[in-house]
């Protein structure tokens, strides 16, 4: 588990989002640890949780797995080579500061970051098998954090509440 978690920390350049894809191929396409249903519910914890999605999913896989220790192996598994490499960049950072050709590396590094974070958005919405309403709902909400600035912690708690009201008058509906 913490190599595996090691793996995924090391090797993905963007941070959570951008390790999510690669997260669910070694989880749930390669070592079958989780079923994808699953992978999907932990995403939206790790996301409604406190600190960064790949940390809490790392939690939540170690803890399904072997309880207490798993959460922590995979988390020190996931969170150890981001601290070793800024560790090591903050220790010679200050020599190459103003280099114009370490600028320039920042520069190109910066698409494929968007094109790893645009790759999970992509993977998610294809294997969330999002019906016309719920895709609906994805792009209202998107729309009003970026173009009204509205925070998503209210469109997490109208979305929860939503959902409890609909399914509670869906449940009394049947009775």
């Amino acid at each position: 588990m913490f190599s595996t978690f090691f793996k995924v920390g090391a090797f993905t350049i963007g941070g959570g989002y951008a390790m999510i894809p690669i997260i669910q191929r070694e989880i749930v396409d390669k070592k079958k640890w989780i079923e994808e249903e699953e992978f999907l519910d932990a995403i939206a914890i790790s996301q409604g949780s406190p600190g960064p999605v790949a940390v809490n999913l790392s939690i939540l896989v170690g803890y399904k797995l072997k309880g207490l220790k798993g959460a922590l192996t995979c988390c020190l598994g996931t969170i150890l080579p981001s601290f070793l490499i800024i560790l090591l960049i903050a220790t010679v950072f200050s020599q190459f500061r103003n280099n114009p050709i370490m600028e320039k590396v920042f520069l190109g590094i910066r698409p494929a970051v968007v094109a790893l974070i645009a790759s999970a958005v992509y993977q998610l919405t294809k294997r969330s098998k999002l019906g016309y309403n719920k895709l609906l709902i994805s792009l209202v909400s998107m729309a009003a954090i970026v173009f009204f600035g509205i925070s998503p912690i209210y469109l997490i708690l109208i979305g929860g509440i939503g959902s409890i009201l609909y399914f509670k008058g869906k449940r009394d509906r049947e009775v």
